[in-house]
C-alpha cells in the first residue's frame, strides 16, 4: 500500500442553510483538524449560492452546480456536514448529491451529521449507499454525529464528538492519501 506525500485535497462540504447551523460548526471543527492533519483543505458553504431545481436539463449549467461540480472536482476527499431531518440527511445534502453527478466519482467521502438524538445514528446511510453504488466512492466508515448538548455558542464542546472528529478526520486523510497512490 503506498502512500502519496503530497497532502490530499479535502473538500469541507456545509450543506446546512440553517444561521445557527450545528453541522456547519461540526464542518468549521474538521476543517481545522484537517488543516492541523497537513491536507490542503477546500471550503464550500451551501449558504453561499442558490442551487436550482434538479430538472434533469438547464440545472446541470446553472453557476451554483458549475461552481460545486468544479469544488469537487478539485477534491480527493470530501468531508460532507449535513443535518438531520425525518431520519435522512438535509435535502441540501442531497441536492449536492445530483447536481455534483460524476463529480463526486472516486471520492473517499466523510459524512458528519448533526442530530436531534442518536437515534438517528443510521440516518446517513442512504446518502452513504448511492455514493458508493452510484458513484463508487470510499465511504469514511465513522459517522461523527452532534447533538445539540454537544454545541454550545458555535463550537464542538462535547470532548466525545470532538474525539469523534478528529477520528474521522484522520481516517478521511489517510483513506485519501492511499488513493492518491494507487
Amino acid at each position: 500500500m503506498m502512500v502519496n506525500p503530497t497532502p490530499p485535497r479535502i473538500l469541507v462540504l456545509s450543506t446546512s442553510l440553517h444561521p445557527e447551523s450545528r453541522s456547519r460548526v461540526m464542518a468549521l471543527a474538521a476543517r481545522a483538524e484537517l488543516d492541523a492533519l497537513g491536507a490542503q483543505t477546500a471550503w464550500f458553504d451551501c449558504r453561499d449560492v442558490q442551487f436550482p431545481y434538479m430538472d434533469g436539463h438547464a440545472a446541470g449549467s446553472h453557476e451554483a452546480t458549475v461552481a460545486l461540480r468544479t469544488a469537487l472536482g478539485a477534491a480527493d476527499a470530501v468531508f460532507l456536514a449535513s443535518g438531520i431531518y425525518n431520519f435522512d440527511v438535509s435535502a441540501v445534502a442531497k441536492a449536492c448529491l445530483e447536481l455534483g453527478g460524476r463529480a463526486w466519482d472516486d471520492k473517499v467521502v466523510c459524512i458528519a451529521c448533526a442530530t436531534g438524538s442518536m437515534v438517528s445514528f443510521m440516518a446517513p446511510l442512504g446518502l452513504a449507499n448511492s455514493l458508493m453504488l452510484d458513484f463508487r466512492c470510499v465511504i469514511v466508515p465513522r459517522f461523527p454525529m452532534a447533538t445539540q448538548a454537544a454545541i454550545t455558542d458555535g463550537s464542538v464542546t462535547d470532548p466525545e464528538t470532538a474525539r469523534r472528529i478528529r477520528e474521522a478526520c484522520a481516517m478521511t486523510v489517510r483513506l485519501a492519501s492511499v488513493r492518491q497512490g494507487a
